[in-house]
């Protein structure tokens, strides 16, 4: 690990004065970073990808509204420096958004979730090998215009959706497709004051400037996050594909939320919600299957369509081409089991 400074600050001002003299780059990028959980950020540290010079320590603003969780009628709010074992935990997020819950409880062990906050936890980048071995020396994410070794190298782990010539590493996260589904936005504090973006703009697929990850600028921090309440949110859930029950990122991933009425044929669905994860540049929002979905009767017929709509435009390489049938599997299994769900009042 290379020499850094550090600071500790204890509001939101002064954590974005400290990048006052931060010369211009994107966020990923910047020679200031801050630090909270860290669980993400260290680990890149200590593998000589993330070269910070000054972090600058926020987890005292966990005691302002940054650390706040409320629900109410018009839905909920969860703070960025809000802990993801506490939002899992949290009951009304457990009743009401349960897909928030579940993304949470399996994205990680129990240690790390009592560590980790939940703006960090959505900014975690790729575990892509290529990227985070630096005697790799082909990695447009980690040294821009090298190459992407990963095209051509061992690629099982990759995506298959969202991805470029330049860049196929896997957005690696679980919350953030449980947001994405939900039609969350984000609250951001930065130098330019406040402003609310919604969360499926928050990052940018790789294109032809895959080092550049998010919409987030130097000094820029996510306060908050807010989903709407929305009659699909109460039947939603997370399932989550891994070579082994813990401890493991996605393969394949789906967050479903289904609003569902009786009907002589059986259930239709009056509206639909579905990201997928495991197979995407970058948290992945399947419109294409919601809109196979949309006002026909959830059966085996419907939701295998919605399966061929998601993956359509898929780029599969040599070890990743299982991901297709991986993750429609995934996706049905989760639509059949929304469905089962028992919602009590």
């Amino acid at each position: 690990m290379r020499p850094f400074t550090y600071t500790r600050v204890d509001t939101p001002g002064a954590a974005i004065a400290a990048f006052a003299d931060a010369p211009a780059a994107d966020a990923a990028n910047s020679p200031v970073q801050y630090l909270a959980g860290g669980t993400t950020l260290v680990d890149l540290m200590k593998l000589d990808v993330m070269r910070p010079e000054r972090l600058v320590d926020i987890n005292g603003l966990e005691q302002t509204e940054f650390g706040r969780v409320e629900a109410d009628p018009q839905g909920l709010w969860l703070g960025a420096m809000a802990r993801m074992a506490d939002v899992a935990a949290h009951k009304a997020v457990r009743r009401d958004y349960p897909v928030i819950a579940q993304s949470l409880e399996l994205a990680a062990s129990q240690q790390i979730r009592n560590m980790a906050a939940l703006a960090g936890n959505v900014l975690q980048r790729t575990r892509c090998p290529y990227f985070r071995d630096t005697s790799y020396p082909d990695c447009n994410k980690r040294n821009p215009g090298s190459g992407c070794a990963a095209l051509n190298g061992y690629n099982r782990s990759h995506a298959v959706l969202g991805v470029s010539e330049n860049c196929i590493a896997t957005y690696p996260g679980d919350f953030a497709q449980a947001l994405i589904a939900l039609d969350a936005a984000i609250e951001i504090l930065g130098p330019n004051g406040r402003r609310t973006l919604p969360f499926s703009a928050l990052h940018r697929p790789p294109g032809e400037t895959p080092e550049i990850e998010t919409e987030l600028q130097p000094g820029d921090m996510i306060a908050a996050f807010v989903v709407p309440a929305a009659p699909w949110a109460r039947r939603s859930l997370y399932l989550k594909i891994r070579d082994r029950q813990s401890y493991e990122f996605a393969l394949a991933s789906a967050a479903v939320a289904l609003d569902l009425e009786d009907s002589p044929g059986g259930r239709t669905v009056r509206d639909v919600r579905i990201a997928l994860g495991g197979v995407a540049a970058v948290p992945w929002r399947a419109k294409s299957a919601e809109a196979a979905l949309r006002s026909r009767v959830l059966d085996d017929a419907s939701v295998a369509a919605a399966g061929e709509a998601a993956f359509a435009q898929a780029q599969t390489r040599k070890h990743n081409a299982f991901k297709v049938a991986l993750g429609q599997r995934t996706l049905a299994r989760a639509l059949h089991e929304a469905a089962a769900m028992e919602i009590l009042p």
